[in-house]
């Protein structure tokens, strides 16, 4: 019978030990090899932002360091900064293409903010940036935009606009920032046309600074629009559209300068602004309608305009359209109405109401004679003026307090006066008697100076006698 030894205990326990360190390094292999394949495919499909172009602001816990120089800190994965684009901000560099591509990114995506970092001035060539766009996009300027100062450097332009908007729809401006047009060069005429001749690639009119064409439902608030060529801001064949609480400035030697710029647009509200420039503070022009203007400080400039209308003997619409709660200071005219001689259309159903002046030229007027030359032909067709409203004009002028120059063949007709408490600034100069030719309409107490009590002709009711004689009719 053979003696067989059983195994001790320490040679089993060494054999447990390397049985479990096998095991433990066979699962780990797997893992790796498991993660080398997951990335290998993520970054076969393009995952990461890689060499893809610069996408949105990452979240805090995501995005990489920030450049120190930029003092830019990723906000969220809506919005887009011009500086993550290559925009350099230093006023010198041309940053056009960096806003376009910034542009063209959030407008991919729903309520995204493009942004216009403070402390940085962007150099914007013309630009065109254009939808349609994913709703509620949002343009934040707190930095500083600013056109080219020279005239020469413009290149040509259909449109002649320098930040032209187009085709958008549900979306804002705002900010604490300045639009900038730099456009003193372009107020001397005699220089322009000059440049001009010697170059065929400039421009054969001014650039107006911002413009907005086919767009609706559109708010520019709290922004600063300055310096302008042109006008400074412009809306053609567009509507639904919110202004507040925006500034605009230029020399009241500019020229042609006008603040505000509508056409073929409808639906409009402008409010608690202050805006001071070359020309009409607001302009609306024809195809205009329903636009309530309030709370507006206005002054350099020409005052409030619907018009010039009727030009070259074409078609002019306006009507539904308020004007209240206004201060005029240092301005040539007030509250104005102005068309050409041989227009065709009507201006009707307008309100000008509680309207503080001072020192302005001719605080009312009416023109159906408007001519921009030293002489203009005789014509006996004439925009239709009906249902006027003056009420509460108060203050201070320099020249005439009303000025209602209408047609013989198309008369202005149910002009109402009422509350209007205008004197003059000084005794001498002037024509401190109210004029009114060819206007229809009533007029009501207090009246200054006793004038306006006797200056209107009393009927003109009808409406339709208006505008028998034209081939069209609004």
């Amino acid at each position: 019978m053979k003696n067989t030894k059983k195994p001790s205990l320490l040679f089993i326990l060494l054999v447990v030990m390397i049985f479990v360190a096998f095991l433990t390094m066979s699962i780990e292999g797997r893992k790796n090899h498991h993660k080398k394949s997951r990335a290998h495919k993520h970054k076969k499909r393009g995952g990461g932002n890689g060499n893809n172009a610069p996408g949105p602001e990452h979240s805090p816990s995501t995005a990489p360091a920030p450049a120190p120089s930029h003092g830019y800190y990723p906000i969220s994965s809506s919005v887009f900064n011009v500086l993550s684009f290559g925009a350099k901000g230093d006023g010198v560099v041309d940053d056009s293409k960096a806003l376009q591509a910034a542009w063209k990114a959030a407008c991919m995506v729903g309520s995204a903010t493009l942004k216009i970092p403070s402390n940085f001035k962007f150099l914007i060539s013309p630009i065109t940036l254009q939808g349609p766009c994913m709703p509620k996009l949002v343009l934040q300027i707190d930095g500083t935009l600013l056109a080219s100062p020279k005239v020469a450097s413009w290149q040509r332009s259909s449109l002649f606009q320098w930040l032209n908007f187009k085709w958008i729809q549900n979306f804002t401006i705002q900010g604490t920032g300045t639009i900038d047009g730099q456009g003193s060069a372009w107020w001397n005429l005699s220089q322009v046309l000059y440049i001009q001749k010697r170059s065929k690639q400039i421009p054969g009119m001014k650039p107006t600074a911002l413009r907005f064409y086919e767009s609706y439902n559109v708010t520019v608030r709290d922004i600063k629009i300055i310096n302008s060529p042109l006008c400074h801001l412009k809306f053609d064949d567009s509507g639904s559209i919110n202004i507040d609480n925006i500034t605009i400035s230029s020399p009241a030697d500019s020229p042609n300068t006008d603040g505000i710029h509508f056409q073929n647009t409808k639906d409009v509200e402008i409010q608690h602004s202050n805006i001071g420039c070359g020309d009409d503070c607001v302009s609306i022009q024809t195809g205009c309608s329903n636009i309530h203007v309030h709370h507006i400080s206005c002054g350099p400039g020409h005052g409030i305009s619907l018009g010039s209308l009727g030009k070259d003997r074409t078609v002019a619409c306006v009507k539904d359209i308020v004007v209240e709660n206004i201060i005029m200071q240092d301005t040539l005219y007030g509250a104005r109405i102005k068309t050409w001689q041989g227009g065709i259309g009507s201006v009707k159903n307008v309100s000008f109401s509680n309207i503080q002046v001072s020192n302005v030229k001719v605080p009312i007027m009416i023109d159906q004679f408007y001519c921009d030359k030293r002489k203009c032909k005789n014509q006996t067709d004439a925009v239709a003026i009906y249902g006027v409203k003056y009420n509460q004009i108060i203050g201070t002028y320099s020249a005439q307090p009303i000025h209602l120059a209408c047609s013989n063949s198309v008369p202005c007709k149910k002009v109402d006066l009422i509350d209007i408490q205008l004197s003059p600034l000084s005794k001498s100069g002037g024509f401190h008697q109210a004029l009114c030719l060819n206007t229809y309409g009533k007029s009501f107490a207090p009246l200054v100076p006793s004038s306006i009590d006797y200056c209107l002709k009393k009927g003109g009711t009808s409406y339709n006698s208006l505008t028998k004689s034209h081939k069209y009719t609004c």
